[in-house]
């Protein structure tokens, strides 16, 4: 594997290939392969799902204009980026075992992971907060949260996510600091590390605490609906979307959970203790999950979502017009054509 003092010594930074060459841990072409297929079949779907979902909202004016729209949307936005970074870094590094590029150009690709995996988790929890609004105060959620709202809502989260994400390519790194390495990936800071997993480990616990909060209302309210038997038209109907929605967001967080629990607790087990070859290995495999979260996402909202199907029913029966009219506009054309040529002969008839 070449010199690994980088990863042997955390406190040493040697910038070369050879150092690189310590964290491509796929030993096997077996395994190189499995990560190749893995990575194309979840970056590819990923990607369709994601510019699908896109589609879908800002080709209709009823759900781009609704804040609950717009996180999702970047939500989709982020996922899209995390799946098309993620492969072409992951797999030219782990398959192709790419070595020549820089420093700054690793940490820039890094850079660009972390920004779309951050803003992917930051959207959900503005999607959390959105539904807790909307459950907890919904003759004011119109007034609370509107557009222009969200999409402020939205600049201060990507900038936060940019900068955060590229603190070491801005100074933030071992070899800038001469401080403990990472063992799991190159140039990275122990310190940051630790501080981007507290991170990710605070955004969790907001989205989780928000849905069991949003969930226990909505359970309530239901209930007191049923007992009562109040207010059963617009109202009932309102809290049963938005019980319908909240759940919808739980699946997406359960999914999330499982996706980057494993790779989460490899991180965090990094920090303290040397990993072996055998648990980074575990890790490049644990890091296609997030690929795994990123594909599922738009999958979910599909099928939970009224609107965004009812799109997509409407998308492919215009596709299927298209196909058949496509098909058919050879006869057509011809049909049509000789129907205005005995048009006109008639009326010339007709004239003379």
């Amino acid at each position: 594997m070449g010199n690994c003092e980088m990863y042997e010594n955390p406190s040493k930074c040697i910038v070369s290939s050879k150092s690189m060459e310590c964290f491509m841990v796929l030993s096997t072409q077996a395994q190189k392969i499995s990560i190749a297929t893995l990575c194309g079949l979840f970056g590819t779907l990923c990607i369709f799902e994601n510019c699908l979902v896109l589609y879908l909202i800002f080709s209709s004016p009823g759900t781009r204009r609704k804040p609950s729209y717009i996180f999702i949307s970047s939500l989709a936005l982020a996922d899209l980026l995390a799946s098309i970074i993620f492969v072409i870094s992951f797999v030219n590094f782990h398959v192709f075992n790419e070595t020549d590029s820089s420093k700054e150009l690793f940490l820039l690709k890094l850079g660009g992971v972390n920004t779309s995996f951050t803003a992917s988790l930051s959207s959900l929890l503005l999607m959390a907060l959105d539904r807790y609004i909307s459950i907890s105060r919904p003759s004011k959620y119109k007034l609370l949260v509107t557009r222009k709202r969200a999409w402020t809502a939205l600049g201060v989260l990507w900038v936060t996510c940019v900068a955060t994400a590229f603190l070491p390519l801005m100074g933030w790194n071992c070899c800038t600091l001469n401080s403990a390495c990472s063992k799991l990936f190159p140039f990275v800071d122990n310190n940051y590390l630790s501080t981007w997993i507290c991170l990710v480990m605070v955004l969790l616990g907001c989205i989780v605490c928000a849905y069991a909060r949003v969930l226990w209302m909505a359970h309530q309210h239901v209930a007191y609906m049923g007992k009562h038997q109040v207010h059963v038209g617009k109202q009932n109907t309102r809290m049963r979307m938005d019980v319908m929605l909240a759940k919808t967001l739980v699946m997406v967080l359960t999914v999330l959970v499982l996706c980057w629990l494993p790779a989460l607790i490899l991180m965090i087990y990094s920090i303290f203790v040397n990993l072996n070859n055998h648990l980074r290995k575990v890790f490049a495999f644990c890091s296609t999950l997030c690929l795994l979260n990123s594909m599922v996402n738009p999958i979910i909202y599909a099928l939970r979502s009224k609107e965004l199907y009812s799109s997509l029913r409407m998308c492919l029966s215009q596709c299927r017009r298209q196909l058949r009219t496509s098909n058919d506009s050879p006869e057509a054309e011809s049909v049509h054509r000789s129907s205005m040529l005995e048009t006109v002969r008639e009326e010339d008839i007709h004239v003379l």
